[in-house]
């Protein structure tokens, strides 16, 4: 295992998030995200969604991207809904409405994927993420937040 601390995660800004997920080896990540910090995690990543929203990005946008990450404790998995309507961006835990679009991934491939350090399309055909429902808004998702590239 790694000798970063988990708990900072949530809390890193997005910037220093993006380099230290670019240092971690998938096999690190998914120890990482499948133990007892993964929640606090979770939550601090999602959380982030509406900060980093720019609504000018998303003009005439109404979708709700479920995104369900397995790997956690026991093998269980997580889902978060982010709702992009009417120039806001909120985040849902657990959702119970329809999406426009679901994903699912697992804890690696959910990391480079928000940090931009993986490709998604190539994760897609691997098999490595799941898309249901609108791919168009999958893949217009990224566009719509302000977050650093690696």
């Amino acid at each position: 295992m790694t000798d970063i601390d988990p708990t900072t995660f949530a809390t890193m800004e997005p910037a220093e998030f993006t380099q230290t997920i670019k240092k971690l080896s998938d096999k690190e990540i998914n120890e990482i995200m499948g133990g007892e910090h993964r929640q606090f995690i979770l939550d601090g990543i999602f959380g982030r969604f509406p900060t980093l929203f720019v609504p000018d990005k998303a003009k005439g946008t109404d979708a709700r991207v479920n995104w369900r990450i397995t790997g956690g404790p026991g093998g269980t998995d997580d889902t978060y809904a982010v709702v992009v309507k009417d120039g806001t961006c909120t985040v849902e835990k657990s959702p119970t409405q329809e999406p426009t679009t679901s994903l699912m991934l697992g804890p690696a491939e959910f990391a480079k994927l928000i940090t931009g350090s993986g490709n998604p399309t190539m994760m897609v055909m691997m098999g490595k993420i799941k898309v249901r429902g609108d791919l168009s808004a999958a893949m217009a998702f990224q566009n719509w937040f302000d977050t650093p590239k690696s």
